[in-house]
């Protein structure tokens, strides 16, 4: 089976610094084929990374590379295995091609018209795998002229998810596989950061680890240092429909985040 789209799955913009900030929640395009089986409320993409590229608009002017997905996350979720092996065991989690959104809603209007698993196997080839392979060919390129480098991949959610975590999520949620992905002292650095900034909260390692990308790609001792943000989005933005970007909140919170980002390009060309 073949799956067809009019868009490509993916943006770059080619950076001069051993940085890539990878987006892979941000896409909201949904191919016709996909569109036309989802509920109304789904095709508003409501777990959608929003405004992300416009929150982070400061990471080409630090060198950075800058890779964006195009794509809904309902089309495949490329921070998934391929396999959609469960990155959190024993805990609730949406798949490779979610077929529920996170308040566990249908995304499909009528059950049978969920993807089976020669289309999910299309759609993985069609997008969830051009954008990885542009993922790891850009780490190989910085890793090529740097030597040591870093990923950082940027994320955000509701702050308040019942079926992912109780109560309300900390703005800033550092991931680095319980230490796996990058070394302690930069992951330590950069909680805090987080937990200095007035009026907001961070944490390390907790309900949110990092994901595949963070997993997959992560390799301090190959020098390859792997960090994922998971941002609340309550600190930059309209919770609810039409998800509006709040410019006030987001000025506020950008001056942290571009230091973390410095100090992450401090922490590798050090190196």
């Amino acid at each position: 089976m073949s799956f067809s789209t009019d868009t490509p799955a993916f943006t770059l913009h080619r950076g001069t610094r051993p940085l890539l900030v990878s987006m892979p929640h941000v896409g909201t395009h949904l191919p016709a084929s996909v569109s036309q089986r989802l509920t109304a409320e789904a095709r508003t993409v409501p777990d959608t990374d929003w405004h992300l590229e416009r929150l982070y608009d400061f990471a080409r002017e630090l060198g950075a590379s800058v890779l964006a997905a195009t794509h809904s996350r309902y089309v495949v979720d490329l921070n998934r295995p391929p396999d959609n092996a469960n990155l959190y065991p024993g805990q609730d989690t949406t798949g490779l091609c979610p077929v529920d959104t996170f308040d566990k809603t249908p995304v499909y209007a009528d059950g049978s018209h969920c993807p089976d698993d020669a289309e999910i196997a299309a759609r993985r080839d069609a997008i969830w795998r051009p954008y990885h392979e542009a993922l790891a060919a850009e780490l190989a390129r910085l890793k090529a002229e740097h030597g040591t480098i870093a990923l950082w991949d940027a994320h955000s959610i509701r702050s308040v998810l019942p079926r992912f975590f109780e109560g309300r999520l900390p703005d800033f949620n550092l991931g680095t596989a319980n230490g796996e992905s990058c070394d302690a002292t930069l992951a330590n650095q950069l909680l805090e950061q987080a937990s200095a900034v007035p009026g907001h909260t961070a944490v390390l390692n907790g309900r949110f680890k990092g994901g595949y990308i963070t997993r997959q790609y992560g390799k301090p001792r190959d020098g390859v240092h792997a960090v994922q943000l998971e941002l609340s989005q309550c600190a930059y933005m309209s919770e609810v429909f039409p998800f509006a970007y709040d410019e006030a909140r987001a000025s506020a919170l950008q001056p942290a985040l571009r230091a973390m980002l410095a100090t992450v390009l401090e922490f590798v060309e050090s190196r």
